[in-house]
């Protein structure tokens, strides 16, 4: 007596590969918070972090950009040592360098948002020009929020916060863009 089987596809390709980019890319973001150099006018370090973050917007896309960026802060809340220097709980997410943690999710959302024109993750291969009004946005979101966070923790003025908290950075986020730029760009010429 032969039997026929019937097979359920629980859960779809394209979720499982959205799923495993994501976890790759809060992986790479962890990975990235231990490349950091002290900055000389900031006691901030400077990390490579914000670059995954661009780069977590621009190929996954807003939403999945953003959730692996958060699956990337409740690793390091839960004790995962992948805040910058290898830090970990919940004193990061609560201290000086507070506001930009909790900023990189939302500039990842930013960055998708702009670069694949809406929710929905498209074609990444924009114009530069979008892709570097992107990034700059997302570098606002950032600033703004690390600014925010440096002030509240430290009981500093706003003024004072965005000349050591988000001024510092202006020649890095700089350089990061240009290698986003040039990492989206290879990508596409290998595509073709």
């Amino acid at each position: 007596m032969a039997t026929e089987r019937e097979s359920v596809e629980l859960v779809g390709d394209e979720l499982v590969g959205n799923i495993a980019r994501a976890a790759l890319f809060a992986a790479l973001m962890g990975a990235s918070g231990y490349v950091s150099f002290p900055n000389p006018i900031s006691p901030i370090p400077v990390t490579m972090q914000v670059l995954v973050v661009f780069l977590a917007g621009i190929f996954l896309g807003p939403v999945w950009g953003g959730g692996s960026i958060a699956l990337y802060l409740a690793a390091g809340g839960l004790g995962a040592p992948v805040f910058a220097g290898g830090s970990a709980g919940l004193a990061p997410l609560v201290g000086p360098t507070a506001g930009y943690l909790w900023s990189y999710p939302v500039a990842a959302v930013v960055v998708g948002l702009v670069v694949h024109g809406g929710i929905s993750a498209g074609d990444y291969r924009v114009s530069t020009p979008r892709l570097v009004g992107a990034m700059v946005a997302g570098t606002v979101v950032v600033y703004a929020f690390g600014t925010l966070g440096f002030a509240y923790v430290n009981r500093v003025g706003l003024e004072s916060a965005f000349w050591t908290a988000s001024a510092a950075f202006i020649p890095a986020e700089a350089f990061k863009i240009a290698a986003a730029v040039g990492i989206v760009r290879s990508d596409a010429i290998a595509a073709q």
